[in-house]
């Protein structure tokens, strides 16, 4: 056993290239495999992950765009049933003001008015007239026998006379006819007497021009009442009178939801009437709903499969062959060792777009969301003005999404940009001065913001990197500009303290809450308006102070202001001590 060791170690023979050519294969054969599972994992797991969010978002955006068309649709029936019944209203109002009009009418005067209502609409049922005390003194329609019913106990007919409105419209019910129908009530004072005219219209007939309103596969429409009664309804659904198995919610006026009634996966919208204390309610099966998101959801799976199977063998095969190639000489070695490097490369970007993922999303989210509202102003089946200044304005909504992105990326190419301080005596107070002369005194000048400056005298100098720690002041005393709404005050000072120097920024801005407080050195994370920051500013920052050996700190009372504190200690060599003295 001791002569192997000593034959490899001189002049090894045929017998130990062979063994060490086997034992060369199998700890390449072991690094292969590791290093193809560790390029996999490193490589695919991140844009895995990526894919699967980006899935996750594009979903949520069509999921979003289903609701909303089916929200606008509810909207626009809402519109159309409410002028419907409006213009029902004007046709009962009108027969005051027609020249046949007489406060004793005989049957020719009233069977004229109900030929001029039939003319109107075929959902008029019949027409009669009332004296103040209810009893109906002229009517025409398919029941005669009403002719001299007393209604003042009717609940439509009281409403109508002690109410505010002069006119009225009732619920589905029976009534004396026994049959479901509702009514819609006009009252006039004609020489300081009451006098109501009223027509009953048919329910059936109003639920065949509900029909007439739905687009879109398996979309239905209902209208309930307040107590969740079917006021219109689908036959097929359910019977007119019937308790709906679904009541929105009175407060909310309009409204999408998903639910799952009797076994069936919904997306229910809701739009509550003006004319009548009624909603209408549009549902649709998930299924046909979100089609749409279902075959792209598809589409995305399979693409996203296929692209890593071949991203997957693409690695497996190329790392195969580069394995191969470094068991034969040297040279590959170095360059499996130069792959090597490149793959952690690649991991370290998938890394990357993984972290930044959200930031970059947002701006897409919102290009999607607009280009998708342009779309809806063009089709013609959702009833949106198309009007060139409407576009235009989505368009630079658009525009401001992508220069949101574009100032992302070019910060990212500032944060990556780290080099290594320089670092001399400085002096804070002038450093401070420096920043501030010039421009951002006249800035801060015209936008009514006092720039105060209370320095403590004779500071010892501190090894700084200039330019760095200019830049940190810069956005700090930017930032506090930022914060101040109209005027305001911003405080620059200076403090030695315990073997330090304190350089504090104090605005009288708006100020921060606990949450943003415990975020705001998270990378991305911003309280300025959209578009108006990035969120790197006091991550590099804080990054600049640290490399220094100092820290910040931050203390911010909501809508009262905020103080950035830069901590930066004073060397502890005796030339520092001395000066200090």
């Amino acid at each position: 056993m001791n002569e192997e060791p000593q034959k490899s170690a001189s002049a090894p023979g045929h017998d130990s290239e062979v063994k060490n050519g086997q034992s060369t294969k199998e700890y390449f054969g072991k690094l292969r495999r590791r290093l193809k599972i560790g390029i996999l994992a490193a490589i695919l797991v991140p844009l895995f992950a990526l894919s699967i969010y980006f899935h996750i978002q594009f979903n949520t955006s069509l999921k979003q765009s289903g609701k909303l068309h089916l929200a606008a649709l509810a909207e626009s029936q809402r519109n159309t049933v409410d002028l419907f019944l409006q213009e029902r209203v004007a046709n009962i109002f009108s027969l005051f003001h027609s020249s046949e009009f007489s406060l004793t009418p005989g049957q020719d005067d009233m069977e004229h008015y109900f030929q001029n209502l039939r003319r109107m609409s075929d959902a008029f049922i019949d027409v009669g007239f009332f004296d103040a005390q209810g009893r109906q003194i002229g009517y025409a329609g398919p029941f005669p026998y009403l002719r001299g019913k007393d209604y003042s106990g009717e609940e439509w007919f009281k409403s109508l006379v002690e109410g505010e409105r002069n006119y009225y419209i009732s619920d589905i019910y029976m009534g004396f006819r026994n049959k479901p129908h509702f009514t819609i009530a006009v009252k006039q004072y004609i020489d300081n007497k009451l006098y109501v005219m009223r027509a009953t219209l048919d329910p059936d007939k109003f639920y065949v021009f509900l029909r007439t309103m739905s687009h879109g596969k398996g979309v239905e429409s209902a209208l309930v009442n307040s107590r969740g009664v079917y006021q219109v309804v689908d036959p097929e659904r359910a019977e007119v009178l019937s308790k709906c198995e679904y009541m929105p919610p009175a407060e909310e006026k309009r409204g999408v939801a998903e639910l799952r009634l009797d076994g069936s996966e919904l997306l229910i919208a809701h739009a509550w009437l003006k004319e009548a204390p009624w909603v209408l309610v549009v549902r649709q099966p998930l299924s046909q709903a979100y089609a749409g998101m279902y075959r792209v959801r598809r589409i995305m799976i399979a693409g996203t499969g296929i692209i890593l199977v071949v991203l997957a063998g693409s690695i497996w095969l190329t790392t195969d062959r580069l394995m191969k190639r470094a068991q034969k000489t040297a040279e590959a070695r170095e360059e499996l060792r130069s792959q090597l490097v490149h793959a952690g490369k690649l991991a370290a970007v998938g890394e990357l777009a993984a972290g930044v993922a959200h930031e970059i999303n947002n701006p897409l989210a919102i290009i999607g969301s607009e280009t998708g509202v342009i779309r809806d102003m063009m089709d013609p089946q959702y009833g949106l003005e198309f009007k060139q200044e409407y576009v235009a304005e989505e368009l630079t909504v658009i525009e401001q999404a992508v220069d949101r992105a574009r100032l992302v990326t070019q910060k990212l190419l500032n944060f990556a940009r780290k080099n290594p301080p320089k670092l001399i005596s400085c002096d804070v107070n002038k450093l401070l001065d420096d920043v501030v002369s010039g421009l951002i005194e006249r800035e801060f000048k015209v936008s009514n913001i006092s720039l105060e400056k209370d320095y403590e005298a004779n500071l010892p100098k501190v090894p700084l990197d200039p330019d760095q720690m200019s830049q940190v002041f810069l956005n700090l005393i930017n930032n506090a500009g930022d914060a101040i709404d109209g005027a305001g005050k911003i405080t620059l000072s200076t403090r030695r303290d315990n073997g330090t120097i304190r350089v504090s920024v104090t605005d009288t801005g708006k100020g921060m809450d606990a949450e943003q407080l415990r975020n705001i050195f998270t990378p991305f994370y911003t309280t300025k308006e959209a578009g108006k920051g990035t969120g790197l500013g006091l991550p590099v920052s804080l990054s600049i102070v640290e490399s220094m050996g100092g820290t910040i700190e931050v203390q911010s009372i909501l809508g009262t202001g905020s103080s950035f504190t830069v901590v930066l200690p004073i060397k502890d060599s005796k030339e520092e001590n001395d000066g200090a003295v």
